[in-house]
């Protein structure tokens, strides 16, 4: 019976150490983080302070709060020598965050290891998170089948996050968030249901920020696609930065029990009535019924 949010991010002192000491992308100089493809970004210092975050968390009364690498910033893509000691300082760093955090494990896309994902996974860890680019098409499902594997044999779930913003870092500073990342989520929605469930079909999947909207267009996909749309009821979305008529709206396509809650913390708030207006029922669904099903398969 515990409340549970699926999505937030909180960097640990050794994350931040590892990231302070590369003078390529990804990397921070103090709190200024430094990407390809988007504008430097001042990380407020308070956000990432575990003792702050745990009382927010009790405050929100959460039971479990899963953290994440931040796949935007390309640590997954990098090669395996670079991004070994930026995985291995992140699950250090989240291994030994207090109650009520718990964490999904990161990997790299470029240079598959699933022993290393094996390992996480013995130490605790909820799931894997994947950026969703690296799953936007069947070459992607192909290279990361070692570990979409794995957790299926381990019986964990898989959770999809926007990977890095292509382009440059000119325009307005919502750009990756609006364009980029949404199409990301929408191409993967689509691309597992093409690729992903076929080769995976005890496969649990959780997609970020309601799959950047893509189960709303069910009906164009009736259409023009394969003619199926009863729901997927091993698929999961978390609610990160919308609120009530979006996630209405897709309750209406896929039911209420395909909803589960995520913050995106600290880079947005959790909602003010946890249902998003539905009732307490669906507050119940989506904090508390869904996540179990998510993280066990349980009901």
């Amino acid at each position: 019976m515990t409340n549970v949010d699926v999505h937030q991010h909180l960097w640990s002192p050794s994350l931040v150490a590892a990231l302070r000491a590369r003078r390529e992308p990804p990397y921070l100089d103090g709190w200024t983080l430094y990407l390809d493809g988007e504008p430097p970004y001042g990380l407020p210092p308070a956000d990432h302070d575990a003792a702050r975050r745990a009382e927010l968390a009790a405050t929100d009364g959460l039971g479990l709060a899963l953290v994440s690498l931040s796949a935007p910033i390309g640590v997954e893509w990098l090669p395996a020598a670079e991004a070994r000691p930026l995985l291995d300082a992140y699950h250090e760093g989240a291994a030994a965050l207090p109650a009520p955090f718990g964490a999904w494990a990161a990997a790299c896309v470029r240079d598959i290891d699933a022993k290393a994902t094996a390992d996480c996974l013995d130490r605790g860890f909820a799931g894997l998170q994947l950026p969703a680019d690296a799953l936007a098409d069947a070459a992607g499902y192909a290279r990361c089948a070692p570990l979409l594997e794995l957790l299926e044999e381990r019986d964990r779930p898989l959770f999809v996050h926007p990977g890095p913003a292509a382009g440059g870092s000119e325009g307005p500073g919502w750009w990756p968030a609006m364009v980029p990342y949404v199409q990301q989520m929408h191409a993967a929605w689509f691309a597992f249901r093409a690729y992903g469930r076929p080769r995976h079909p005890r496969l649990r999947v959780c997609f970020a920020l309601l799959a950047g909207l893509a189960p709303l267009h069910g009906e164009r996909f009736a259409a023009r696609g394969d003619g199926r749309t009863e729901p997927d009821p091993l698929v999961f979305v978390e609610t990160s930065s919308y609120g009530p008529r979006a996630v209405e709206s897709v309750v209406r396509a896929l039911g209420v029990d395909a909803v589960v809650q995520g913050s995106d913390r600290p880079y947005a708030e959790p909602p003010q009535h946890p249902g998003h207006g539905l009732g307490g029922a669906a507050a119940y669904a989506f904090r508390i019924a869904n996540p179990r099903r998510l993280l066990t398969g349980k009901e």
